[in-house]
């Protein structure tokens, strides 16, 4: 679907049909039941060269408003819609969280589109290194996990919806982590995945692609 046919009225999300940044916006949308129309381009669409200078996905348009870096994007959705907040309302823990997205986005997120995206052009040594420092970082800060239901909380929040996209590549990313070391990590995708709004949030590609992994 082209911008000119795309809806004047409501949100409208361009988005990857499985991506990392795509599915997190999309599952900050199922968390918090806001209504939207979503048109799924497979790669970088030159439709989107009229939206945003970058020609990236995800992109988020509503009325004259028009969004295309994914933390901006999630913060403007807690803000303009109040309902099931991700984000701290307080300045200290809102800043820490963003803190946190900052330091997630340069380290696991970098390494997790690293592999996803670039298999092909990276050479094995490459591939390789960067599975292992991904692997070697999620290991190293499993303790994170083992003290509250959720990152770092005790309630669901923005950073849990910037996690699940990864962890549910991870086994696509060719990274098996060590099962009785890792169960915090384990248990924290098993609560997550089997979060409604998470199922909702997946496309058909994605619900394809990932079902195993989802059901076990």
């Amino acid at each position: 679907m082209s911008v000119e046919t795309a809806p004047l009225q409501g949100i409208t999300l361009y988005s990857h049909v499985d991506d990392l940044r795509s599915h997190w916006i999309r599952y900050v949308l199922a968390e918090k039941q806001i209504k939207f129309h979503l048109i799924l381009v497979e790669d970088e669409d030159e439709d989107l060269a009229s939206l945003n200078p970058y020609n990236q996905l995800p992109t988020l348009i509503e009325n004259e408003l028009k969004l295309f870096n994914t933390a901006i994007i999630s913060e403007y959705l807690d803000d303009r819609y109040r309902q099931n907040k991700l984000y701290a309302d307080a300045p200290m823990p809102r800043a820490e969280q963003r803190q946190y997205i900052w330091r997630l986005q340069n380290d696991w997120l970098k390494l997790a589109e690293t592999i996803l995206c670039h298999s092909d052009t990276l050479n094995i040594d490459a591939l390789k290194r960067a599975q292992k420092q991904l692997k070697d970082t999620l290991i190293s800060l499993t303790p994170l996990f083992q003290h509250y239901p959720y990152f770092m909380s005790e309630h669901f929040t923005i950073l849990d919806c910037m996690l699940a996209p990864i962890f549910l590549r991870l086994k696509a990313m060719h990274i098996e982590l060590p099962a009785q070391h890792c169960r915090p990590i384990i248990l924290y995708c098993q609560r997550i995945f089997n979060r409604p709004a998470f199922i909702k949030s997946l496309t058909l590609q994605e619900r394809n692609r990932y079902a195993k992994y989802i059901s076990n």
